[in-house]
């Protein structure tokens, strides 16, 4: 029976692929993409699949499931936690032994699907914490030379929702993360007004890291965003869309009401969940295709069952659209797209 990628995806679309290869160690994870790279046969690494719109016809690709898994651990009281943590290993699963571990650092990242090796790539952030704050080292295969290269978190170029990996698509295939963080049973100080206000407390305080975890995954489950097979508001890739990072000039023709984030380069971030809804997309908006806006929140595309990814990319197009006839903003998508674009018209 052919695995079509619906079946790795958190979406549930996606067509076949040519062949499918599951990689448990690092050897075979290296060799897999290293023979596919001299066969001239193109690679798709496939872990958690949580940021992936596959096309319908599939892809003439060699699939490689990500299934390493390991977290090697060095600690002290004055250095703090430092984990190797395998690529394949779910990312959530990290976050729970650090709760339990009482290592602070990444407590308000819970509940986010898909692996470890995949949070460097998009520079996974959320609720006020961004694993660019805690990488150490990315360690990878560089399929460009043909050898593993390590990067320290000062050479991965990260940005919002980018890095180095994420901008040379494809040529760096992530070995393991290594992570530093703080041995301590209280959060790092909460950054997020959505999250204080939940806890109970103030921006900047510190919360018990149990607390913290609880939480966010209670907002992120409001949201549908903490996966749930029974719940078809998570079926999706999280986010659609990032939030625009737009110039001053530009941030400050933004309507009364728009939020505006200041950057540190000095750019205006806004959110794009607010432009959705204010261009006129509700929650629960389809164009009639078992595919629409979650009923939860506005920045999920969500498949309702036997949706098709073209069906998704049509309903992500239209609201593209709505949000640039209002505003004259771009939304940009924040899944990888394979085997598939949105529609221009």
């Amino acid at each position: 029976m052919t695995t079509t990628l619906a079946e790795l995806t958190t979406l549930r679309v996606g067509g076949p692929a040519r062949e499918l290869v599951v990689a448990e160690t690092e050897v075979d994870l290296v060799e897999s993409v290293r023979d596919a790279d001299a066969a001239g046969l193109p690679v798709l690494l496939v872990a958690g699949g949580s940021n992936l719109v596959v096309g319908d016809a599939g892809i003439d690709a060699r699939v490689v499931l990500v299934r390493t898994r390991g977290i090697a651990v060095e600690s002290d009281t004055c250095g703090g936690a430092w984990l190797t943590v395998a690529a394949g290993e779910p990312w959530d699963d990290v976050v729970v032994r650090a709760v339990a571990e009482e290592w602070s650092g990444i407590e308000a990242l819970s509940g986010i699907p898909g692996s470890a090796g995949a949070t460097p790539l998009q520079n996974v952030g959320a609720y006020g914490q961004g694993v660019a704050d805690v990488v150490a080292r990315v360690r990878t295969f560089d399929r460009a030379v043909g050898a593993q290269r390590t990067f320290m978190a000062a050479d991965c170029g990260f940005g919002y929702r980018t890095s180095r990996f994420k901008t040379e698509p494809g040529r760096y295939v992530v070995l393991d993360i290594a992570l530093q963080l703080r041995i301590s049973p209280v959060s790092s100080p909460i950054r997020y007004a959505e999250l204080a206000r939940h806890l109970g407390t103030d921006v900047g305080a510190r919360a018990p890291l149990g607390d913290v975890r609880d939480a966010v995954l209670a907002l992120r489950r409001a949201k549908g965003m903490v996966l749930d097979e029974t719940d078809h508001d998570t079926w999706s890739v999280g986010s659609f869309f990032t939030n625009p990072v737009l110039d001053p000039d530009r941030a400050g023709d933004l309507p009364d009401g728009a939020p505006r984030y200041p950057m540190p380069d000095g750019q205006v971030k806004t959110s794009a969940a607010w432009l959705i809804e204010h261009a006129g997309v509700a929650r629960g908006h389809s164009l009639g295709a078992p595919a629409s806006v979650s009923t939860k929140h506005t920045l999920a595309l969500t498949n309702r069952g036997g949706a098709t990814a073209a069906e998704v990319l049509d309903l992500a197009a239209h609201v593209g659209r709505r949000v640039h006839d209002a505003f004259g903003i771009d939304l940009e998508p924040e899944p990888t797209l394979v085997g598939c674009a949105l529609p221009t018209t």
